[in-house]
């Protein structure tokens, strides 16, 4: 945590008035904000058109006196309610423990001391700090500030930065502000929802869960089916009626038919998959904040990645000084020659007096070594003139009791050369200098000193008359790691763009030394504005550095590749990456150095800012969609079967029509709910995957070829059962053994289709190799079951079924296999067709 300069007379609240505003006024949340009681998640869930099919079926075996059939149905709705509610609370529990993580620190002085405490229990009293780049999360009153801006444009809508301090008429804070400059200490008068922002229900930290393509797509999918069931269950029912005049047994078959026609799987899974994928991405240290951006990620085509801390270590290690005044540069075993010391004093005063910046910290490190006294503690700050313009500086006014001024700035090297008094002979060598330092990948910073008598401050700081000193040159390495990050990223077909605000000769050298691909010279934020919408696409596909860059141009870069039809990483730390990050597809802020307004306005926090993080969070994403599309396409294909098993053989007269009844679809219901969302999700990502070019964000999830597969695949099986069907009854079986031959190959032919379906490209064998224990509990207690009701005569006579002798086993199981491998064939031949 941070040193603060406060006045000791601030001690804030003590532990008693702590307990007690916390009694009085509670914690510092939104009413609404009550989390849901497992009861109200389980009525949802009741709620759900197969719980009301099954509940409708139980009221009618109850009416007509099955009540053996009752019982079961009873049991079957607690087991779906069960897995329903299994799955959705374990959702529900990943996405809280992600917006846990997802809350904001906020800092506070309580017993006079500085501490760091969630958001949510800031108390009525209590005595925050805030500083630049924060956002403020409670309205009060300012008691002591330093140079403090904030801006208001959540309130008011204007968005210039108003500056106050205990003095000014208008000396409140409000949440949901962002400090632009300085720090301040408020004293908390309202939380909750008794803020400005609150009492109008609106909350900058609040993002609202959108809804992807992906889940529409799903959604309108579901509805379909849903209407087509409605639609045959009153045909069956009436057809049924007609043909026996029996209104509870025709009902019934209604019923059947809708339930085996219902994808209600399908929804679940789609939760299931993004809920759990957000969980496992966080303990990895990717915090997402909406579970739908997981799927967003994995059709990332652009990164767009800062420089400093993202690409380099961010160490900023003093590797040079240039001395203006002896033109010569000192390598880092010379800082203590004299004719350096007002080069380093004045690089120190230009910086905070309570460094964050690694640059200020290696300043502030390197003074008192090489000065003959320290005078820290005899200056005051009297005025700040915060870091701005294009490129930027900042520039810092110190007194002390005698009166004694320094004025000290520093920035970009051409922002001080603009504003220093010198020939152009002279800004031209200096430029020479830069280019040198710049070409090595040093970052350079320009710094000048002033005399300025007076209090008549002039209201910008490029109104100063500058003498110019020299530079201090820093190197940040990159990381140990960056390069084998990058050849992932280029591999999976993505493109880099880096957007930094640093100069284009060490951006370029650093780019170099990372592995970034890089063929064009660099582009200059001011030329980026200077550009129509087509003169900036055409320069952003050949262009990879992007220098100089402001939150204009930053936004500008984002919307213009966005336009492009490309889906977009935008990495950024800082106040002026955050309209970037909120306009990308996908923000991305940085956990450790990032500020809390980019991490307001990112999607996506990587926790230690290790780039390979992005590359985790897109690998989780294709495989999340890729599992997600194999679990509705092995649903679609096991659909089908039931429902043409369950209705054609009444609607084709044949000698059986009823062989299916409610139970015998729940059944299979509950052996393919888990299957598709539980089973399917734990799928590793198939491999090669993160070596294929990202997909479309516009593609349907099922395109017209996938499913043809997955409808073939389900006729096919329904070519089989039906086969099965009638063999049996040709073989004079009767209606239990014709069932029970049905039935069981139905049974396999889904164990089959579930193994088959891992991947659509590799062998099932190859598969195999995927580990997921899953798939062995699944399928071992799916044929325990099966066996149990072939075999024990209690199951045997609920089912309506007889004992299969070896041969006819066999038979079930062959037909499966056909019904259900010739898929592999097919792989095979695309696998080869591949190849050539």
């Amino acid at each position: 945590m941070p040193q603060y300069n406060i006045p000791k007379q601030l001690s804030g609240l003590t532990e008693a008035e702590l307990k007690t505003s916390r009694e009085k006024f509670g914690f510092n949340q939104a009413e609404n904000t009550i989390k849901s009681a497992w009861y109200t998640l389980l009525f949802d869930i009741l709620k759900e058109p197969m719980l009301l099919l099954l509940i409708a079926v139980t009221i009618i075996y109850v009416i007509v006196g099955n009540y053996s059939e009752a019982l079961f149905m009873l049991g079957a709705i607690i087991a779906v309610s069960g897995i329903s509610f299994y799955q959705d609370n374990r959702s529900k529990k990943a996405l809280e423990a992600i917006e846990k993580l997802n809350e904001p620190l906020s800092t506070v002085i309580r017993n006079s001391k500085v501490m760091q405490i969630p958001t949510h229990e800031i108390a009525l009293g209590d005595l925050c700090i805030i500083e630049e780049g924060k956002m403020i999360n409670a309205d009060g009153k300012i008691v002591h500030s330093n140079d403090f801006s904030v801006n208001e444009a959540s309130l008011t809508g204007e968005s210039f930065s108003v500056f106050k301090n205990p003095e000014t008429d208008d000396n409140k804070v409000y949440s949901g502000t962002l400090v632009v400059s300085g720090l301040a200490v408020f004293e908390v008068e309202n939380i909750g929802a008794k803020t400005k922002l609150g009492k109008i229900g609106q909350s900058i930290q609040n993002i609202k869960e959108e809804i992807s393509p992906l889940q529409l797509q799903i959604t309108k999918f579901v509805k379909w089916m849903a209407f087509i069931g409605i639609a045959v269950f009153l045909t069956v029912w009436a057809y049924s009626f007609l043909q026996s005049r029996d209104i509870v047994q025709s009902l019934l078959a209604g019923l059947t038919l809708a339930m085996s026609i219902l994808p209600e799987e399908i929804p679940v899974a789609f939760t299931t998959f993004m809920a759990l994928g957000s969980w496992k991405l966080m303990k990895q240290g990717v915090i997402i904040k909406r579970s739908s951006i997981v799927e967003t990620l994995g059709s990332t085509t652009v990164i767009c990645t800062d420089k400093t801390g993202t690409i380099t270590e961010n160490s900023m290690k003093l590797k040079a000084l240039f001395d203006f005044k002896s033109n010569q540069v000192f390598d880092d075993t010379s800082f203590d020659k004299s004719e350096l010391s007002q080069l380093i004093q004045f690089a120190m005063w230009s910086s905070e007096p309570v460094p964050f910046d690694p640059m200020e910290k290696t300043l502030h490190k390197v003074y008192p070594e090489t000065q003959t006294s320290d005078l820290r503690k005899d200056f005051q700050m009297v005025h700040e003139y915060p870091l701005e313009g294009k490129p930027p500086m900042m520039t810092h006014i110190f007194e002390n009791n005698l009166g004694e001024r320094i004025i000290a700035a520093k920035g970009a090297p051409e922002a001080i050369l603009a504003v220093s008094i010198l020939s152009e002979d002279e800004k031209e060598n200096l430029r020479q200098q830069i280019q040198e330092f710049g070409k090595q990948g040093y970052r350079v910073l320009g710094v000048a000193k002033c005399d300025f008598k007076g209090n008549n401050f002039p209201e910008k700081q490029q109104e100063f008359n500058f003498d110019f000193l020299g530079f201090t040159v820093f190197y940040d390495p990159p990381k140990q790691n960056i390069q084998q990050v990058f050849r992932k990223i280029y591999d999976a077909g993505i493109k880099v763009k880096v957007i930094t605000g640093d100069n284009a000769d060490t951006s370029n050298a650093i780019a170099q030394q990372a592995g970034i691909k890089n063929n064009s010279p660099a582009v200059n934020g001011s030329e980026i504005t200077q550009h129509s919408e087509a003169e900036l696409m055409a320069l952003l596909n050949e262009t990879t550095l992007f220098t100089r860059m402001f939150p204009e141009a930053k936004l500008s870069v984002v919307n213009t590749l966005k336009q492009s039809g490309e889906v977009v990483a935008m990495l950024g730390d800082g106040v002026n990456d955050a309209p970037a990050l909120k306009a990308a597809h996908i923000g991305v802020a940085m956990g450790n150095k990032g500020t809390e307004i980019a991490k307001a306005a990112a999607a996506l926090v990587i926790t230690n800012d290790d780039l390979d993080k992005l590359i985790i969070g897109i690998e989780a994403g294709r495989r999340i969609y890729t599992n997600i599309k194999k679990a509705i396409q092995y649903i679609i294909s096991i659909h089908i079967p039931i429902i043409l098993t369950v209705s054609l053989p009444l609607f084709l007269g044949w000698i059986y029509p009823n062989i299916f009844t409610p139970v015998h679809v729940i059944f299979l219901e509950l052996i393919m709910g888990p299957t598709c969302s539980i089973v399917y999700e734990n799928e590793p990502i198939e491999k090669n995957a993160m070596q294929q070019k990202p997909r479309k964000m516009t593609e349907t999830f099922l395109n017209w070829r996938e499913l043809s597969i997955s409808i073939i695949q389900g006729l096919m099986i329904t070519v089989g059962v039906l086969f099965a069907y009638q063999l049996a009854v040709q073989n004079g079986a009767s209606e239990e053994t014709t069932r029970a031959m049905v039935f069981t190959t139905l049974i396999f032919a889904n164990v089959f289709l579930s193994l088959t379906n891992r991947s659509f490209t590799y062998s099932l064998f190859e598969s195999f190799k995927n580990k997921n224990i899953l798939f062995s509990l699944v399928i071992g207690a799916t044929l325990i079951l099966l066996f149990a009701i072939l075999y024990i005569p209690v199951f045997s006579n609920f089912f309506h079924i007889s004992s299969l002798n070896l041969k006819d086993l066999g038979i079930t199981i062959l037909i499966a296999m056909v019904s259900v491998l010739w898929f592999e064939v097919y792989k095979w031949g695309k696998r080869n067709s591949n190849k050539k």
